[in-house]
């Protein structure tokens, strides 16, 4: 049979059947960026079929601007939701716009305009200030997604001071509380968390001992927040994702890492996209 007229395949059906290797790359400051990313992550497919299961909801994702984040933030805005999500002034401000513009065309005719807040989530406050924003624009809260994270990767702890530890425990766990504590006073029966961890809260990594720290303190948090609410009606769960393609991995990982990324720790010998988590 020729081939001589076989459409080529698209890197995600390469990657599907073991083909791929991610392009050399390398981003050198954290968050990472999308828009740079060879090739893009998956947010969405065209073949999704949405049913409105979200209708009249009003859901808050932080880090939503990128990676799992906007798939998260696309798939509940086709499914009827209104749509709020967070990011880092200054430093995420192209993927935001995009993301919003995203969240945009896939809305329902009658969820709410959507809204990117710019924050840094690891105080107290600036949390209570995203939820105030939040309920005074939109008068509730249905589902909170916590996301937000940041990594670095280290050979030893003698590389990881207390400014680091600090930040990576304040945005990947830290946030999650306090938002967690604020949404909540808004949050009826019915309603849902729904923390980020990561595989490596169960398997660890040797070179990511911070970040594997905070996902496994997620599991925690997330399992015993679940035991407190659930005579309320509010349902609490984590999501463990494997190696998936992000920002946060172009932007922590070595480039020889990256070429191979997820080749060599996965079953199916490929990186997941950010549609198979979300969805």
């Amino acid at each position: 049979m020729s081939t001589q007229n076989a459409v080529p395949k698209s890197p995600f059906e390469r990657m599907a059947s073991g083909e791929y290797r991610f392009p050399p790359q390398k981003q050198y400051t954290q968050p990472g960026k999308e828009y740079l990313m060879n090739p893009p992550p998956q947010y969405s497919s065209p073949d999704y079929k949405p049913s409105n299961k979200l209708q009249g909801k009003v859901a808050v994702v932080t880090g939503g601007d990128s990676g799992i984040g906007r798939a998260v933030c696309n798939l509940f805005s086709l499914e009827g939701a209104t749509v709020i999500f967070t990011y880092v002034k200054g430093q995420e401000d192209i993927d935001a716009r995009d993301t919003l513009e995203i969240i945009r065309k896939a809305k329902s005719a009658d969820a709410k305009d959507p809204m990117a807040i710019a924050v840094d989530l690891g105080y107290e406050q600036t949390c209570k200030s995203v939820i105030d924003q939040v309920v005074n624009a939109y008068g509730c809260i249905d589902v909170l997604v916590n996301n937000a994270a940041v990594q670095f990767q280290s050979d030893s702890l003698d590389e990881i001071d207390d400014k680091r530890l600090d930040l990576v425990f304040r945005t990947n766990i830290f946030s999650y509380f306090f938002m967690a504590k604020y949404a909540l006073k808004h949050m009826k029966e019915g309603s849902s968390i729904i923390n980020t961890t990561s595989v490596v809260a169960y398997q660890g990594f040797a070179t990511l001992v911070d970040y594997a720290s905070t996902k496994g303190a997620i599991v925690g948090f997330t399992r015993s927040l679940a035991l407190q609410l659930v005579s309320k009606g509010i349902r609490v769960n984590g999501v463990a994702p494997g190696p998936i393609w992000t920002p946060l991995q172009v932007a922590s990982l070595t480039v020889e890492q990256i070429v191979v990324f997820g080749s060599d720790s996965t079953a199916l010998k490929r990186a997941g996209q950010p549609i198979e988590v979300e969805s």
